[in-house]
């Protein structure tokens, strides 16, 4: 296979790769609003699989191999399930508390930053960073900042949306509100736009904003709905452009009423 193709199958794959975490981040939504630190891990998880399949593809050797499977056991604590009673039947990596969980990231992140260089390293970082808001608030806090001036700009954006999280949660709107809307302008893969743009929505409503919060989701689910695939025909709406509509339904009605009627996607299964 000539160098070209090669290099084009590999920017396909690549591509299938981030059209995943696209999907991944879609799927958090709103039922993680309000549930705090959770989110953060949920992302780091969600995220952290995605990209570690990307980085596969786009290393070899058998370092690389080991790298990835060390990081990959970092995103598998950080979505672990947390319970204060074990399940009858449950299987798989399980922790009693938050706090619990956390420590057992920071831990493995730690092993990664001190034995792989980049991107594992600063991947491992973002998560430890993250999960030291549970841990040592503070300090997790100081390092996502150093992070989100990282020259990768991946990491950077997540660290920004991880920030924006944590001063949304500790009510610091303003401070929230310009994190999100500097990652929606942004445009990182690592970040959909979308997922920002709705919790930057979140942000106005709980400011009171019904206007700018209403502006964001209208924006949200109108692109979806007139969204069109290369033949002309309806794609199908993420669950974030969903949430968006149905976010808009309860703050204002009758902006929601001005909405283009769904369509119906055309690659449904009659």
């Amino acid at each position: 296979m000539a160098p070209s193709r090669k290099k084009h199958a590999r920017e396909v794959r690549r591509d299938k790769v981030r059209e995943k975490a696209l999907e991944q981040f879609d799927r958090i939504g709103d039922r993680l609003e309000g549930k705090g630190r959770t989110i953060l891990y949920a992302l780091a998880g969600l995220v952290g699989l995605a990209v570690l399949a990307l980085i596969y593809q786009g290393w070899s050797g058998r370092k690389a191999e080991e790298a990835t499977r060390a990081l990959g056991r970092v995103t598998e604590i950080a979505a672990a399930n947390v319970s204060s009673t074990t399940l009858p039947g449950a299987t798989g990596l399980s922790f009693t508390s938050e706090k619990e969980r956390a420590q057992r990231v920071i831990d493995e992140a730690q092993k990664v930053e001190n034995k792989y260089g980049d991107p594992y390293k600063s991947l491992a970082h973002y998560f430890r960073a993250a999960n030291l808001l549970t841990v040592d608030r503070s300090k997790g806090l100081s390092e996502l900042e150093a992070l989100a001036k990282s020259g990768d700009a991946e990491v950077a954006a997540r660290a920004k949306f991880a920030l924006a999280q944590a001063r949304e949660a500790d009510a610091q709107y303003d401070g929230a509100a310009a994190l999100y809307l500097e990652l929606a302008r942004g445009q990182n893969l690592a970040v959909p736009a979308d997922t920002t743009n709705l919790r930057l929505a979140a942000v106005y409503e709980k400011q009171g904003k019904k206007q700018e919060a209403a502006d964001i989701l209208f924006q949200i689910a109108k692109t979806a709905r007139e969204a069109k695939d290369k033949d002309g025909k309806p794609v199908t709406q993420s669950a974030a452009a969903r949430e968006a509509a149905q976010k808009l339904e309860r703050v204002d009605p009758a902006r929601h009423a001005q909405l283009p009627p769904e369509a119906t996607p055309a690659n449904l299964p009659f």
